[in-house]
């Protein structure tokens, strides 16, 4: 077949004798089955912030036609957090169980509906809440199904770019929610900017539902000479005892990725929440012009997730060991942006904020070469419910910290304490990364 996607390995261990790097062989298919199925997790992932997303810039023609308070805006925009917390664990134990592939469809679909609900149910606060914490179950199990896939069907010489693809869905489809939610409100109105985008998810399973299956063992469209390369370059996902819970919880490796988890959600869903009330409100930007500024920090770090892969395979190639690498990529995704962070809160100019936190966003775009792939580097057989006990961690954030946000502006009006606690929240993340974080396989 052609060569591995994205070219060569970012968490290959030189030492690892099931990690060697082979060439892959040549395949008569021109387009590799495996690039369609992680090429479709991260059109998944895009829509997820599509969805997501769009409610921060809908709020604000919401909150003056509703009478809403900043606090009561911040309940309605953390609501999606608590269903996104509650299917975390289960979603990951699922997908391992049962198969991404059928989960992660099953997800978009909900996810779709609670999305298409969400303007006639505005009207009632509590009708409303249950839209978006509907929404935040189907978004739940995203992730860790998505984790069980990448396990199944990417080999080991290409998981990391695999990583980096996905998560590039997310910076890219917050941008895009951003430059089309203040666009679509301004025309259309803001019910629409849900309708339109609720759409899309029903398209995307149509397509999934014909294209994908569970695991290339079994799949009926894929070249047997891909088949053969994916199955000889993956870790056992069958066989021997399985490892508890309650193993995987104790050892610090799990508490390594929970905790860095945490600390970079705590940032990012703040920013992802608020950006564009702090650019309307504390900076004075016009509601039709917010998005070409809100926009600007996502598609940096849509451009770094990338980046940092090649940056962390070069390093490998090199012969510097593949816990070194975490926890050098992890440093500058965790100080570069709580330094950047600190400067924001005493600026006064559009683009110059944009710029700066453009910048920490970059900066924490090297997060996926640390934390972001450390699942799959310890644990590949559990890394559904690894990410899922990671992610239910780091939903908090959304919950706790969004609304806390909206809590301080409302108290104190004061972005730099905002912003300040987000960066304190990134240095407790690194200095627990350093002492904990390993690249090694712990969990057979």
């Amino acid at each position: 077949m052609g060569p591995p996607l994205f070219g060569t390995s970012l968490s290959m261990p030189d030492h690892h004798p099931s990690r060697t790097r082979e060439p892959a062989p040549a395949v008569a298919r021109a387009w590799p089955q495996r690039f369609s199925v992680i090429g479709l997790c991260a059109l998944a992932t895009f829509i997820c912030f599509l969805d997501r997303v769009n409610i921060s810039v809908a709020i604000i023609p919401m909150a003056g036609e509703l009478g809403w308070s900043l606090s009561t805006q911040g309940l309605v925009l953390s609501a999606f957090f608590w269903g996104y917390l509650a299917t975390q664990v289960l979603g990951g134990w699922l997908a391992d169980r049962y198969g991404g592939a059928r989960v992660l469809g099953l997800a978009v679909v909900w996810w779709s509906a609670a999305t298409l609900l969400t303007p006639p149910l505005a009207s009632s606060l509590l009708l409303l809440f249950a839209a978006r914490v509907a929404l935040g179950m189907g978004e739940g199990v995203a992730f860790p199904a998505t984790y069980s896939i990448i396990a199944r069907w990417i080999p080991l010489p290409e998981r990391t770019r695999s990583i980096a693809l996905l998560g590039s869905g997310i910076p890219l489809g917050t941008a895009a929610a951003l430059l089309a939610s203040p666009w679509i409100v301004q025309h259309f109105g803001w019910p629409v900017a849900f309708y339109s985008f609720a759409l899309l998810g029903f398209a995307w399973y149509a397509i999934w539902r014909a294209q994908v299956s569970d695991d290339p063992a079994t799949d009926p469209r894929i070249d047997p000479g891909e088949r053969e390369y994916i199955l000889s370059h993956r870790p056992p996902l069958e066989g021997g005892p399985p490892v508890s819970w309650r193993r995987l919880l104790a050892h610090r490796a799990t508490w390594a990725v929970i905790i860095a988890h945490f600390a970079n959600n705590w940032g990012i869903y703040v920013i992802l929440s608020w950006l564009p009330t702090y650019f309307v409100r504390e900076l004075g930007v016009d509601v039709s012009q917010v998005g070409g500024y809100a926009m600007l920090p996502w598609l940096t770090m849509f451009v770094m997730n990338n980046v940092v892969g090649w940056i962390a395979d070069a390093l490998l190639n090199r012969g510097v060991g593949v816990t070194r690498v975490r926890k050098l990529m992890q440093c500058v995704g965790f100080a570069g942006p709580a330094a950047f962070l600190l400067a924001v809160g005493d600026l006064s100019s559009a683009p110059q904020a944009a710029l700066y936190i453009a910048c920490a966003l970059g900066l924490a775009s090297f997060s996926l070469a640390g934390y972001g792939v450390n699942h799959l580097d310890i644990g590949p057989r559990y890394a559904g419910v690894l990410l899922g006990f990671s992610n239910t961690a780091a939903t908090i954030p959304g919950i706790v910290g969004v609304a806390l946000t909206g809590w301080i502006l409302e108290t104190t009006g004061s972005w730099s304490m905002v912003f300040g606690l987000a960066a304190g929240m990134y240095a407790l993340g690194l200095i627990c990364w350093l002492a904990m974080a390993t690249g090694e396989r712990i969990f057979e």
